[in-house]
């Protein structure tokens, strides 16, 4: 395909390929002339990933140019090749100082027998959300964490659910990036809802947008309307010639 199918095809503009072009995050695709060449879907493919990664996980060009030599290292690893996409393991960044919790993290992972690596991105984040939490008085514990990482595990088999059948790496990264990064509002949002229904279910209470004030409907003839009584008044200063 010419690059502007390749644009097309992508949603990426033709001024933007030929960017990634420069920088080496796409591959030239094979000359036919002097100023044209031709592109295939592993040209696809990739120009789909690098958009991901810089437009859906803020990557810099750098860091995105890293990720990807990372990626092609590991071709046939499909665990670690998800693992770079996602940003579960580092890539060109040394890691960040370790907060007191991370050794209850560490415990955290080892009673859940999950297999997380030690340097993945994701325990500093939790340990610096534990310090803060109970820095604000909040003293959650790992043990209150368990139940929460439970519910975690059960996503993240729905997520690599959404995998399957998807024979190319590059776009089990894509998929995987996109479904990680983009459904993350969504499930937030289901989570603000479950919150609320259960609050309406555990303090049930009088809900002014349900019932509203019972004296907005009222009958103006049953409850002393002054509109109504100035009505009848005029009614009875009014006298019918000859009665």
């Amino acid at each position: 395909m010419r690059i502007s199918e390749l644009s097309r095809r992508s949603g990426v503009s033709v001024t933007t390929i030929k960017y990634y072009l420069r920088e080496g995050l796409l591959q030239p695709g094979r000359q036919t002339a002097a100023t044209q060449a031709e592109y295939d879907d592993r040209h696809l493919r990739r120009l789909r990933l690098v958009r991901a990664l810089t437009g859906v996980r803020g990557l810099s060009v750098g860091t995105t140019r890293e990720v990807l030599a990372a990626l092609a290292e590991h071709t046939g690893d499909t665990h670690r090749m998800l693992g770079l996409a996602l940003g579960s393991l580092r890539v060109g960044e040394e890691p960040a100082e370790e907060a007191p919790e991370a050794a209850e993290v560490a415990e955290l992972v080892a009673e859940l027998g999950w297999d997380v690596h030690e340097s993945a991105p994701a325990r500093a984040t939790l340990a610096e959300t534990l310090s803060s939490l109970r820095s604000l008085g909040v003293p959650l514990d790992r043990r209150t964490l368990l139940p929460y990482a439970h519910l975690a595990e059960r996503t993240a088999t729905l997520d690599l659910d959404q995998l399957d059948g998807l024979t190319d790496p590059l776009e089990a990264a894509e998929r995987a990036l996109l479904l990680t990064v983009l459904l993350e509002p969504a499930l937030m949002a289901l989570r603000r809802m479950a919150q609320e229904n259960e609050s309406a279910r555990r303090y049930p209470g009088r809900r002014p947008a349900d019932h509203g004030d019972p004296a907005d409907h009222r009958d103006p003839a049953d409850h002393g309307d002054p509109a109504h009584h100035a009505e009848h008044a005029d009614d009875a200063d009014h006298v019918e010639p000859g009665g």
